[in-house]
């Protein structure tokens, strides 16, 4: 995964790598090191969220840090550095960093865009071409505009002129024959909210279009505010480093989808309409199983693990795949075939800060109960801490989810992309249930399960769900029929 290019024999550039399979782009989220920090090969120098998962970048050599080449809240192209490292600190001058600070957002030469791009090969990057900018005909020039403007002060002087006009003062936007100077992030964020930025007043340095220039832009009601003419500062939130566009008299609010978010929205829809989904339901009394949770808690063989109904009902898909392992497979639209998986590679949708992901246990099948519960523990707690990595997410082959734990009875579940069934859990609660002729206080929950209806016709799926059924009602056929 390491990705850099050495510019000289002091100075090495670490490039955005490709943290997942085959992913163009990644977002800043957290600088963990500033300029004139200290490094050590393995240390962890930045967090970035991809459309997968939130990652943590450790840098490949020792030195200083000399150059943030990219703020927090930036989306990085693959291929692009993104820090520049000092690995021979004290041998002699450093150059100039490329920018003038990490607060400040780089710029885009305002030139066309390029017709073409490289395609990006794993763990290489783009090509050196795709990466150079060329750098503004204003920024070129501020040297000798000041040596100019230096010596006509010179000849006057003493006469009481004043000095020429500071180039900042020269009229804002576009310049002359160019489109409005912003940085890549910046013109998404206006063509999501609809604004063109030849509209747009800048305030950054330079004449140089910010986020907060189109959040003006876009609620002309908070426009007047005097952080108009504030310098930008970067979010310390990378939560922030995309504000919504709302104002006090707004009555919509529009969030950018980006990330872990697109992602989800793009592969439910994938699935939707490239998977045709038969949903089933069953309402069972669980009322042993909840028996079985209490003394699972107490015996001293689980002792350390979280126990709780999810464990039983995973296990008791799991037992249900093995009587019906046709279920568990999956659909090669390439090559119209039906694979059929030896595995089972357990997915728990888990809902994060970041959206919905679902990371997989992997050969599920394989592990006894303790081994399973210490699988989900660390799986939902690696999950809620944001650390989830894109291989934990990669290779799924069944799912559960749990609604239930927000008081939802069941529901219709999409299929995970590329698997075959999703089990919907509802809430556990106390209902009347006839129990053994009688009408009884019971623990009752609800079940659904999607299914593929290519690979999986309407009697497999019966089998599965009424399996899993029969499990959570008589948890005695855990053993029976394992």
């Amino acid at each position: 995964m390491t990705t850099m290019t050495e510019t000289s024999a002091r100075f090495r550039e670490f490039k955005m790598p490709d943290v997942g399979e085959g992913l163009t782009e990644a977002e800043i989220l957290k600088w963990f090191v500033q300029p004139g920090d200290t490094v050590t090969d393995g240390q962890v120098v930045c967090e970035v969220e991809t459309a997968k998962a939130a990652v943590e970048l450790p840098i490949p050599f020792d030195g200083v840090v000399h150059e943030l080449r990219f703020p927090e809240g930036t989306t990085v192209d693959v291929g692009q550095v993104i820090i520049a490292i000092d690995v021979a600190p004290g041998s002699g001058d450093a150059p100039a960093p490329a920018a003038a600070a990490p607060a400040q957002e780089p710029v885009e030469a305002p030139e066309a865009e390029p017709k073409g791009r490289t395609p990006v090969l794993v763990g290489y990057g783009v090509a050196e071409s795709s990466t150079k900018r060329r750098p503004r005909k204003g920024a070129a020039a501020a040297p000798e505009a000041a040596a100019v403007a230096a010596a006509v002060q010179a000849e006057l002087n003493g006469h009481g002129a004043a000095a020429p006009a500071p180039a900042a003062t020269a009229p804002a936007g576009a310049p002359a024959g160019g489109r409005p100077l912003a940085k890549p992030p910046v013109r998404k964020l206006a063509k999501d909210l609809g604004i063109d930025l030849a509209t747009v007043v800048p305030t950054g340095k330079d004449g140089i279009i910010t986020r907060e220039d189109v959040h003006a832009a876009a609620a002309p009601a908070a426009a007047e505010a005097p952080a108009a003419v504030a310098p930008p500062v970067a979010p310390e939130d990378p939560a922030a480093a995309v504000p919504a566009a709302v104002s006090d008299s707004a009555r919509e609010t529009r969030i950018p989808v980006k990330g872990v978010r697109k992602a989800i929205a793009q592969a439910m829809v994938g699935s939707a309409f490239t998977a045709p989904h038969v949903t089933e339901f069953v309402t069972v009394d669980v009322t042993r199983t909840m028996k079985l949770v209490a003394e699972l808690k107490e015996d001293k063989d689980m002792a350390g693990v979280r126990v709780n109904p999810l464990l039983i009902i995973a296990k008791a898909l799991l037992v249900a795949i093995k009587r019906n392992p046709e279920v568990n497979a999956a659909w090669d639209e390439a090559n119209q075939e039906i694979v059929q998986k030896h595995y089972v590679n357990l997915g728990i949708a888990a809902a994060t800060p970041r959206g919905l992901i679902v990371p997989n246990i992997k050969d599920a099948h394989d592990k006894t109960l303790p081994q399973l519960a210490e699988a989900l523990g660390e799986l939902v707690t690696t999950a809620r801490d944001g650390k989830t990595s894109p291989a934990a997410m990669a290779g799924g082959t069944v799912t559960i989810t749990n609604v239930g734990v927000f008081g939802v009875d069941t529901g219709t579940p999409i299929l995970n992309p590329g698997e075959s069934a999703i089990l919907a859990v509802g809430a556990i609660k106390l209902q009347p249930w006839v129990h053994k002729g009688k009408v009884k206080p019971r623990q009752v929950t609800t079940l659904a399960l999607s299914f593929d209806h290519r690979l999986v016709d309407g009697e497999l799926g019966s089998k599965v769900l009424a399996d899993v059924a029969a499990i959570l009602e008589q948890p005695k056929r855990l053993i029976t029929w394992a």
